[in-house]
């Protein structure tokens, strides 16, 4: 009896490492999972990019400068000359966080005289601008102690913080449009996975294949309905985002609306691409659940800012759909910029959904193998 097992667990094993499937997900899954997990859950930052609006422009404020920067947690990204720059950066998405130092900083820094340093962030992320808020607070004091050793003077640097866009830090300005993304490219993408898959696994795909409808028509009938299910269930998302959560939209629904589309439209042919490789509902399940749930989640700036990750998963996270489409949410619900304001975003989507159509009516086999 024990020969007879013996053989049957040899016979497993030999099945096993024949399955280049089955070794990925016993292997491959683990080290993709710790090593992405490892650089990219983390809330230390790393060369963060702040702008500095400097009123004083004296020798004391460039010497504060230099001292941000010699951390090796923030990188100086622009120098700025007025708070009109400051409110079109923020505005635009280009500037994060912005030091403000004020005038007669010098003069008042070694007369002991108390001095105000305001730290402007932007809050549709409340936990990244709360920690780079925090870092900013811990140079200056460090800066402040440096400069005591040497002058016996007292004097207090105070830093107060200003949070745009979110004055409450409330964690749902950042989590609703995150899990908007998130459910939509799963859910439209699985939904569309299991479509061509179904069809070859039921063997109804020969029906299609001899129908008068060329394979690009097949694609899009298939994707269509999903389209119209997908983008309602959007629309429901955001209205519990806006209000259950109080989550304010001030930009233009109608512009909200068309870029939920797009992004609905882009998650549906990403997973019909997927379906058209995949030749089992199950094969097609799995690459949608492991090849997108876990790149949005981690690699997208949703829960970790893709600053502080290195530039290999930096890259990845570039590939990401929700990368764009959160920062799209944001800056139209939390920021209320216009079209002018998301062209990059919405031309890397659009770019994005051509690409796949295309790969998708390549990769479509009109013939049953």
């Amino acid at each position: 009896m024990f020969k007879v097992f013996r053989a049957f667990v040899k016979k497993e094993f030999y099945h096993i490492l024949r399955d280049k499937r089955t070794l990925l997900i016993l292997f491959g899954m683990p080290l993709a999972q710790i090593l992405i997990f490892g650089y990219a859950v983390t809330n230390e930052f790393k060369d963060a990019q702040i702008d500095v609006l400097d009123y004083a422009k004296d020798e004391t404020s460039i010497q504060l400068i230099d001292h941000l920067q010699s951390s090796g947690n923030f990188q100086l990204n622009k120098v700025l000359y007025s708070e009109t720059q400051m409110e079109a950066g923020m505005k635009a998405g280009d500037s994060k966080l912005v030091v403000v130092i004020p005038e007669n900083f010098s003069r008042d820094f070694y007369a002991g005289r108390p001095i105000k340093i305001q730290v402007v962030a932007d809050g549709s992320d409340p936990n990244n601008a709360n920690t780079l808020g925090q870092y900013v607070t811990q140079m200056v004091n460090s800066f402040q102690m440096q400069r005591r050793a040497t002058i016996p003077d007292p004097y207090r640097i105070n830093v107060e913080s200003r949070m745009m866009y979110n004055p409450q830090l409330a964690s749902a300005y950042n989590f609703v449009p995150g899990t908007i993304a998130l459910i939509l490219l799963i859910i439209c993408a699985m939904l569309t996975s299991l479509t061509i898959a179904r069809e070859k696994e039921l063997g109804t795909m020969e029906i299609l294949l001899v129908s008068p409808l060329p394979p690009l028509l097949i694609i899009l009938g298939k994707v269509t309905p999903y389209a119209i299910l997908s983008f309602t269930n959007a629309i429901l998302v955001l209205l519990l985002g806006h209000f259950v959560f109080d989550v304010p939209i001030v930009g233009s629904i109608v512009l909200l609306l068309l870029m939920c589309f797009l992004y609905v439209v882009t998650a549906l042919v990403l997973g019909t691409l997927i379906s058209t490789v995949s030749r089992t509902q199950q094969d097609a399940m799995m690459r949608s659940l492991m090849g997108l749930m876990m790149p949005s989640m981690i690699l997208s700036g949703f829960i970790f800012p893709l600053t502080s990750m290195p530039v290999l998963l930096q890259y990845i996270g570039q590939l990401v759909p929700a990368t764009y489409f959160i920062e799209i949410l944001k800056a139209v619900m939390l920021r209320g910029v216009g079209f002018s304001f998301i062209l990059f975003e919405v031309g890397v989507l659009l770019i994005m959904t051509l690409v796949f159509l295309l790969i998708t009516w390549r990769k479509f086999k009109i013939r049953l193998e």
